[in-house]
């Protein structure tokens, strides 16, 4: 083994790590990247692994998956993706053998090189890689907003299919588009994360089938791009991306949720919104750490007891796993004024600041779901649509601008949309 592959390459040249015993291997691949830069082998020590790539800071890392260093390569993998997950990582071997394909697709590489191919190929399928990461990380990230809701009915799904519609319809206008910040043409558009329970309610709403799950995506994380997620990914007619969990929720224990939060985060990169609908979710690790990751996190309770109590036991639940109540804000939904409770006794009952008010419509929704339609798209003038545009509106400035939300109390469409919802009870209870 006294081929060229250990010394510290030359300046000006890219390094590449390839972990591999296998002489004829490290040959083959430092004749194909001779162009591109150094290969440097990577020893199996995997404290080793670490300081080398600090030491070399390389491009990528190759694994040689071929014969029977599958295991050792699988195993140095997960390594790699625990302490350098920005690291792309490209498995080797040989197309003859469809053992080492099949290890490497399930150990989660970032691509393949058969050596058995031209060595173009291997130069060609790193540029590509290397490109794309390169345009994915220049642009700025989208904005996360995870609703949470601690039991079933409060109204979460239909609140993240409404903003979702209604976010999408906004970014759409001219004016909204002129606005976009440079680096941020790579995104597009408004992802619903339909992940409440009762599951997949919000493909249900929104009149949409999807034989691809969350679960699909967490498995695909390392082959996700701009080209899967147009094929893979559920689309509403209004253009928003849908992805819900299984239809089988067994398949949701097979994924981890370290997994789970990192496609969250990589769905940032291609998408300018993404609403996590958390409502009914009773994994609280899961909701602790997506919190973690969202830029907004919303709690929404409605003003029944049971409601209220279960929140309060999701909070502290939540903060006995370190969310702190300024990473979250109240939505008090299916709000009545001639219900003895307002929305500022409930913050106040929850420790937690009140961010939105939105109105009890239960009978215009019903109706429009009824039809197989949403109320914001229908119904634009209803009081529950227009405060779901004004949350919309005050979600985007603040995303955009980085200004601080007012307090819900102080908002003008609040004490707007109360006044609206005030007329309009009147002149039912005078018909």
């Amino acid at each position: 083994m006294n081929a060229p592959r250990d010394p510290l390459p030359e300046t000006g040249t890219e390094t590449y790590l390839f972990a591999s015993p296998h002489d004829g291997h490290i040959t083959w691949l430092t004749d194909a990247l001779g162009r591109q830069g150094a290969v440097v082998v990577l020893p199996p020590d995997t404290r080793l692994v670490g300081e080398r790539i600090a030491l070399l800071t390389p491009a990528a890392v190759f694994l040689d998956f071929s014969g029977d260093h599958a295991q050792a390569a699988s195993e140095l993998h997960q390594h790699l993706k625990r302490d350098w997950p920005e690291l792309p990582v490209l498995a080797t071997g040989v197309s003859a053998e469809p053992a080492s394909m099949l290890a490497a697709l399930r150990a989660g590489v970032d691509d393949f090189i058969d050596m058995a191919a031209p060595q173009t190929d291997a130069a060609n399928t790193l540029r590509k890689l290397l490109d794309r990461r390169g345009a994915l990380s220049s642009g700025t990230r989208g904005s996360t907003i995870a609703l949470l809701g601690a039991r079933p009915g409060i109204g979460v799904t239909t609140l993240a299919a409404s903003l979702s519609l209604v976010l999408h319809d906004q970014l759409a206008q001219p004016a909204q588009v002129a606005g976009k910040a440079p680096g941020r043409s790579a995104r597009h558009g408004v992802a619903l994360l339909d992940l409440g329970l009762p599951a997949r309610d919000g493909l249900l709403y929104l009149d949409t089938q999807s034989s691809f799950s969350f679960v699909d995506g967490v498995r695909n994380l390392r082959r996700l791009d701009q080209t899967l997620l147009h094929t893979a990914l559920a689309h509403h007619a209004s253009g928003i991306a849908v992805l819900p969990l299984p239809a089988s929720l067994a398949q949701v224990r097979e994924i981890s949720h370290a997994d789970s939060v990192a496609l969250i985060k990589r769905l940032g990169e291609f998408f300018d919104y993404q609403i996590a609908d958390l409502g009914g979710f009773s994994t609280v690790d899961f909701v602790a750490q997506t919190v973690k990751e969202a830029q907004r996190a919303w709690v929404v309770c409605d003003q029944s007891i049971g409601a209220i109590v279960s929140t309060a036991t999701m909070l502290k639940e939540l903060r006995a796993r370190g969310i702190e109540t300024d990473q979250l804000s109240l939505v008090v939904n299916k709000f009545d004024p001639h219900v003895g409770l307002s929305a500022k006794d409930i913050a106040e009952r929850l420790e937690l600041p009140l961010r939105h008010v939105l109105p009890a419509r239960s009978a215009p929704l019903l109706g429009a779901a009824s039809r197989g339609e949403m109320l914001v798209r229908i119904a634009r003038n209803d009081p529950y649509s227009q405060a779901v545009a004004g949350l919309a509106r005050s979600l985007h400035e603040e995303c955009t601008t980085g200004s601080v939300p007012a307090p819900a109390g102080t908002t003008h469409w609040t004490s707007t949309l109360m006044s609206k919802i005030t007329g309009l009870r009147k002149r039912s209870t005078q018909g």
